[in-house]
C-alpha cells in the first residue's frame, strides 16, 4: 500500500494509471500527429484536447471500476462495465475533437482515429486488469495473535486482497482466546524474528487480544522492522486496507496521538471555495434534470416537490435538508422518525426511479451554497437518530467536527443503514474520513461516486 496525500492505495493500482495515462496522451498524440504539418503546429492547436481526453479517460475508467479488482464483478457485469466505460469514452472523444480548428488536417480522420485508439486503450485496460489479476503476486503475510482479532483480520484480509498469502498465525504468550483453527497456528519453539525470516514474511500485522504482561515482544518485532519486515498495528491495518477506523479496537490513545484530524483553517478554506465552485457548477449543469424531476413529482401526486427535513450538521448545529421528495406526504403519519427500508412502501414510483439514480440529492447542492453543507463530507442524520446513536456507539459524535456532505466516504463504500448496526459501520469509514480528509480525496470521492450513480449500487 502507498500512501498518497494522506489517502492509502495498492502501488499496483497507481502504476496502472500512471501507465495508462501516458499510454493514452502518446497515443491521442500520435494520432494528431500524423495529420498535422508539424510538432509546433500540433501543440498549441489540439494538445488541450489530448490531454483533457486522457484525463476524461482516467476519469470514465476510474468511474466505470476498471482500476478495481476484477474478480470481484460476474462476466455480465464486467461486460456491462466495460461498455459503459466505451460508450462513455466514445461520446466524449467526438465530442472533444469537434473543437479542432478548422483546417487543422482532416478532422473526420482525426475523430475515427482517436475513437479506435480510445476503444483499444479500454479493451486493453479489461483485457490487462484480468490478467494482472490471475499473474501478480501478493504479499507475504504473518498474522500475530490466534484470537477473535486475529481471526478478523485474515478473514478481512482474505476478502480485500484475495492474492495475499497468510503464512500464519504466531499466537501471543498471554492469549486466553484462540479463535484461529490449530492447523493454520505457527509453532512457537522459534522466535518471531526467526519464524518470519524462516517463512519471507513481507508484512507482520499485530492482532494481540492481550497486550499486557509482557504480551508485545517489543524487541523481536524492532527486529523484524529492521530487517525490513514492515509491522502494523491492527487499526492501522484496517485504515490501510479497508479506508476505515475500526471503533472496535480502536482508542482514544490512538486518535489524539495519531496524525490527521487536521482541520486547520487553510484546508477549511480551501474546501469551501471548491465547494462554492463545483456546488454552482452543477447547479447549472443539472438545472435540466432537476426541472424534469419536478415535474415529474407533481405530476405523479399531490404535495411539495421538495421536501425539508432537519438534520444534525457541523458542531451539531441543526439545519434543515433540502432534497427532492420521493415519499408519499403521509410517510410519517405518526410522527415516529424511521429509517427507509429496502422496497420501502412509502416511496412513489417517480421516487423510486430518482433514488435509483441519486437526482433526489440533486437539491442538496443548495445547502452547499449556503454553507450548511460540503460536497463531500460524513451523511447528514435526524437528531432523533443523532441522539440514539451517539449514547450507543462510541465516538460518533467526532463525525460532527466537519461539514456533511451531499456524497462521502461512507456512502460510496457502504450500502444505504437502515439500522444502528449499519451506523456504526458505516462511522467507521467516516472517522477514516475526518482522519484523513483532503481536497484530494474529496477528488477520489466525487469519482466513485459518479461510479455508484452509474450502477445504482446501494440505492433505496
Amino acid at each position: 500500500m502507498v500512501r498518497l496525500f494522506n489517502h492509502y492505495f495498492h502501488a499496483w493500482t497507481l502504476r496502472r494509471v500512471f501507465f495508462d495515462f501516458l499510454l493514452s496522451l502518446l497515443a491521442l498524440a500520435g494520432v494528431v500527429l500524423a495529420q498535422a504539418e508539424s510538432v509546433k503546429l500540433a501543440i498549441p492547436m489540439a494538445g488541450a484536447q489530448v490531454v483533457s481526453l486522457a484525463a476524461g479517460l482516467f476519469v470514465i475508467n476510474s468511474a466505470s471500476g476498471l482500476y478495481q479488482r476484477a474478480q470481484d464483478w460476474s462476466v455480465v457485469e464486467s461486460t456491462l462495465r466495460a461498455a459503459l466505460a466505451l460508450v462513455l469514452a466514445l461520446l466524449l472523444t467526438y465530442q472533444i475533437f469537434q473543437v479542432l480548428p478548422v483546417g487543422f488536417g482532416n478532422l473526420d480522420a482525426i475523430r475515427a482515429s482517436a475513437m479506435l485508439v480510445i476503444a483499444a486503450l479500454i479493451l486493453r485496460r479489461v483485457v490487462m486488469g484480468y490478467w494482472a489479476t490471475k499473474s501478480r503476486a501478493g504479499a507475504r503475510v504473518l498474522i500475530f495473535g490466534s484470537g477473535p482479532a486475529a481471526q478478523m483480520v485474515g478473514s478481512t484480509l482474505r476478502a480485500a486482497d484475495p492474492l495475499a498469502t497468510i503464512v500464519g498465525y504466531f499466537p501471543g504468550p498471554n492469549e486466553k482466546q484462540t479463535a484461529v483453527p490449530e492447523a493454520e497456528r505457527l509453532s512457537a519453539e522459534q522466535s518471531l524474528t526467526q519464524t518470519a525470516q524462516r517463512l519471507g514474511v513481507d508484512e507482520i500485522i499485530v492482532a494481540l487480544t492481550e497486550r499486557r504482561s509482557g504480551s508485545m515482544p517489543l524487541r523481536e518485532l524492532l527486529d523484524c522492522k529492521l530487517s525490513g519486515v514492515q509491522v502494523f498495528d491492527i487499526t492501522t491495518y484496517f485504515e490501510r486496507m479497508l479506508g476505515q477506523i475500526r471503533i472496535d479496537f480502536v482508542n482514544a490513545g490512538w486518535l489524539i496521538f495519531g496524525d490527521g484530524f487536521n482541520q486547520g483553517f487553510y484546508r477549511t478554506a480551501v474546501k469551501r471555495i471548491f465547494d462554492i465552485l463545483c456546488s454552482g457548477v452543477l447547479i447549472i449543469l443539472a438545472a435540466p434534470v432537476m426541472l424534469i424531476t419536478a415535474i415529474a413529482i407533481k405530476l405523479e401526486s399531490q404535495g411539495p416537490v421538495f421536501y425539508r427535513q432537519e438534520r444534525v450538521g457541523y458542531n451539531g448545529k441543526p439545519f434543515l435538508v433540502t432534497k427532492f421528495r420521493s415519499m408519499r406526504t403521509d410517510a410519517e403519519k405518526d410522527g415516529k422518525p424511521r429509517w427507509a427500508t429496502a422496497n420501502d412502501s412509502r416511496v412513489t414510483r417517480v421516487g423510486n426511479i430518482i433514488r435509483l439514480i441519486r437526482v433526489d440529492e440533486l437539491p442538496q447542492l443548495f445547502n452547499v451554497l449556503t454553507g450548511d453543507m460540503s460536497l463531500v463530507g460524513p451523511r447528514p442524520e435526524r437528531p432523533f437518530f443523532v441522539e440514539q446513536l451517539t449514547n450507543e456507539i462510541p465516538y460518533y459524535a467526532v463525525r460532527h467536527s466537519i461539514k456533511p456532505g451531499v456524497t462521502g466516504w461512507a456512502q460510496v463504500r457502504y450500502q444505504y443503514g437502515s439500522t444502528v448496526e449499519d451506523s456504526q459501520e458505516k462511522l467507521q469509514y467516516d472517522l477514516y474520513y475526518v482522519k484523513n480528509h483532503s481536497l484530494f480525496l474529496d477528488f477520489v470521492i466525487l469519482i466513485e461516486t459518479v461510479g455508484v450513480v452509474l450502477t445504482g449500487k446501494g440505492a433505496r
